[in-house]
């Protein structure tokens, strides 16, 4: 059990990490499932070692930020990240889960305030989206107390399991204009 919300850490994925993602969501299905169109009864540790092996070069590449969600022993909580990248317009879309056994103490909200603030110190995104199933209430609940501001429904946004769903969408946005050059690494420019 976490001692504080302090002790709730983000790192970019790596590919030993394989395990700890299926571990978690074969924990989670139950809960996953309805909400995250990857997930189902059958999610092996060759889907988790595939999705790793796109997302490790994709966060070097600035295409996409996945993290690793772990607690300060390094237990493995879940993901959030930052995807569906659109450089035209400064923006993407703000993800996450949490595994079945650390919900309900904060620990999505954290992640998402340090994904949140990461995505804004180092890159020049000026927009994070956050869109969720209309069902989905807690992750409605996360998006709220870590912020984001509700924007409104969209109809038939988010097709899960091949049933389309209404989903509400939810914002941050930069208050102060991104520095033009970037980051200093750049890999995370975006």
């Amino acid at each position: 059990m976490m001692s504080s919300l302090a002790d709730i850490h983000i790192r970019p994925y790596a590919l030993a990490d394989a395990a700890l993602v299926w571990e978690a969501a074969r924990e989670s299905l139950a809960e996953l499932q309805p909400w995250m169109p990857w997930c189902h009864p059958d999610y092996s540790i060759e889907e988790s070692r595939y999705w790793l092996e796109a997302q490790v070069p994709a966060f070097q590449q600035g295409t996409s930020f996945e993290f690793a969600v772990v607690s300060a022993d390094g237990r493995y909580l879940g993901g959030c990240g930052l995807n569906q990248i659109d450089r035209a317009n400064s923006r993407a879309n703000l993800g996450y889960w949490v595994r079945s056994s650390a919900t309900g103490r904060g620990v999505a909200t954290a992640a998402v305030e340090r994904v949140r603030k990461w995505g804004f110190d180092q890159t020049t995104l000026v927009r994070l989206e956050v869109v969720i199933a209309i069902g989905n209430i807690a992750s409605h609940r996360v998006a709220e107390k870590a912020g984001a501001l509700r924007e409104g429904t969209l109809r038939s946004r988010l097709l899960l399991h091949g049933t389309p769903h209404d989903a509400t969408m939810f914002s941050f946005i930069r208050t102060e204009r991104p520095v033009s050059s970037g980051p200093s690494s750049g890999a995370a420019a975006v």
